[in-house]
């Protein structure tokens, strides 16, 4: 009997290596996609609200596709070129537009514009956007380098801030059927007290996996790898798929209540499938839960699955339904959630087990070519009667989050206003098993503050001149903290049944903490995806139950090429 549950799960994997694998020969027009972090997210942001262009609104699902978003570009161009006043696009906008083309060169014609005017022995930057760049009926190769380099001061912090990143970026198309990214980078870096205080109390780096923090105690130094790749393919006119180790995120806000990218990357495999008005998305993650990494044992693992459904109503409004399950069970996939049709909760209880799982809506809506409204719902658990009475129960988890993008505010070209409230009931995204709590690599999966905490974001943009950027922001939270040992559930990582009662919580409940940021960065483009920025940072963090406060005061000045700025706003 074992033996033939062996040959028959030996068949099904065969099956699914095949189709997974195989199938794609036959096929054409795969994708890649666009690194979070870049400048393209800003300007892409302002496209879609402004034109209103419905084929534009997969914004809700990170990172981007290339090959949909080239198509989108070339389509806005064309028409701006065929009317000077379509979507009101500004000077720089058309500046942005014709930037973004030469950024995704593999998808679109090629212009005049995107050659350099000296390549460095006529064969390296022969184009403006990549150091090495071949583009033919069989192979499309773009090769960049990863550069950034920082150094600044934190108030009387005797150790200098510093950032030094060096590394490769690499993306192509091999015969017009596989499409594939690598992205590898070695960090080395000194961070502000703060982010030390993070590090040593979760044994995690924000957005990195393992890391060597010898001198992180005496000097607030690590040292770490970012290395991510993924392979793309078109099974169907439809349906694309990938499978690879990057990050992943939901929504249209500055946070995500969903999936963010604040965690390290994770090996997944994704399914999306967009067809008339509907843009499906299953997820499949191999995670690591909370653990004591060292780099000389094999890590432990835990798994997940997500579906996403974005539908676009109208012209101007986009709904979607998330849900997701983070499995109770160490090192071992379960394939009842194999089947990419949504509805886990069913899956679950046929399986005998009590898995994290919860489900989600969003919303967005794109108003009058200036604003846009969104927003995401978030239910771990509910009971209704429960919510009715206000009676505070601790299982009645949920987050809410509200948002709105304002572009041109009151009229003024190319400053962009944002707007954000995040709020997250205590023992959200947590679960009685450690495995199974909403996490990876010590790191929450959503929101970076866990749970139990109220948070409001203003974000200003303005792009004065073609390389000139200014950005702005401003956060303010309250969280409820532990307190003497007890569990009040802002804690992701804690077991919920360790609360104090059963009763009469709410947001902020538990050693209060409150903490205000204000970030202001200004960074010009010395050439094509090449910044020189100035940073400055306030925080200001005090808790109820200690009488000094902590003052973070910080300034950088970077170089950076080819990749986003790195931040630490939490």
């Amino acid at each position: 009997m074992n033996f033939a549950k062996g040959k028959l799960l030996q068949i099904i994997y065969s099956c699914l290596f095949i189709f997974v694998f195989g199938f794609p020969i036959f096929l054409h027009a795969q994708t890649n996609y666009i690194q979070t972090g870049l400048k393209d997210y800003d300007f892409l942001d302002r496209l879609e609200i402004k034109t209103r262009n419905q084929d534009l609104y997969f914004s809700n699902i990170k990172p981007y596709p290339r090959r949909l978003t080239a198509l989108q570009l070339a389509y806005a161009d064309s028409l701006a070129q065929a009317n000077s006043n379509y979507g009101n696009l500004t000077a720089i906008d058309k500046y942005n537009l014709e930037s973004e083309l030469m950024n995704h060169s593999e998808f679109t014609t090629h212009r005049d514009y995107f050659n350099s005017k000296k390549p460095v022995w006529n064969a390296l930057y022969k184009t403006k956007s990549h150091l090495l760049e071949v583009n033919n009926k069989d192979l499309f190769l773009a090769i960049d380098p990863v550069v950034y380099f920082a150094g600044g001061k934190e108030g009387d912090n005797e150790n200098a801030l510093f950032q030094n990143t060096r590394g490769l970026a690499v993306r192509g198309m091999i015969s017009r059927k596989v499409g594939f990214n690598i992205y590898f980078t070695d960090n080395q870096e000194s961070v502000p007290r703060y982010v030390n205080n993070f590090i040593t109390k979760y044994d995690a780096v924000p957005g990195a996996g393992f890391y060597k923090g010898s001198n992180l105690a005496t000097k607030g130094t690590v040292d770490y790898f970012d290395a991510r790749g993924s392979v793309t393919w078109n099974v169907a006119k439809f349906i694309d798929m990938q499978f690879g180790y990057d990050k992943n995120s939901l929504g249209a806000g500055y946070r995500s209540l969903f999936l963010s990218d604040f965690s390290n990357a994770a090996t997944f495999f994704k399914i999306n499938t967009r067809i008339w008005k509907f843009d499906y998305q299953n997820l499949y993650f191999e995670l690591h839960p909370q653990y004591n990494y060292t780099g000389n044992s094999l890590a432990p693992r835990k798994y997940a699955r997500m579906n996403y459904l974005s539908m676009n109503l109208n012209k101007w409004l986009n709904l979607g339904i998330f849900e997701g399950v983070s499995f109770g069970r160490k090192d071992h996939f379960d394939f009842a959630y194999l089947n990419p049709v949504m509805f886990l909760r069913p899956a679950e209880s046929n399986a005998g087990s009590a898995d994290n799982a919860m489900v989600g809506f969003d919303a967005k809506a794109n108003i009058a070519g200036r604003i846009q409204l969104y927003g995401q719902l978030l239910i771990d658990e509910l009971k209704v009667k429960e919510v009715l009475h206000s009676t505070g129960w601790w299982a009645n988890k949920q987050g809410i989050q509200f948002g709105m993008k304002y572009i041109d505010v009151f009229g003024l070209k190319n400053v962009d206003l944002q707007l954000e409230t995040n709020n997250v009931r205590p023992y959200t995204y947590a679960h009685f098993d450690s495995v199974a709590n909403y996490t990876h690599y010590n790191q929450p999966l959503a929101h970076p503050l866990g749970a139990n905490f109220r948070e409001f974001i203003a974000i200003i943009k303005a792009q004065p001149y073609k390389k000139v950027y200014l950005r702005a922001t401003a956060i303010y939270y309250y969280q409820g903290m532990d307190s003497a040992g007890v569990n009040f559930g802002s804690n992701v990582f804690s077991n919920y049944n360790s609360r104090p009662r059963d009763y009469g919580f709410s947001i902020g409940d538990g050693d209060k903490a409150t903490c205000t940021m204000l970030q202001v960065v200004a960074s010009y483009e010395l050439a094509q995806n090449l910044f020189a920025d100035i940073t400055g940072l306030f925080r200001n963090y005090s808790l109820a139950s200690v009488a000094d406060k902590q003052q973070t005061k910080m300034v950088t000045l970077s170089l950076r090429w080819n990749i986003g700025r790195r931040e630490y706003l939490f």
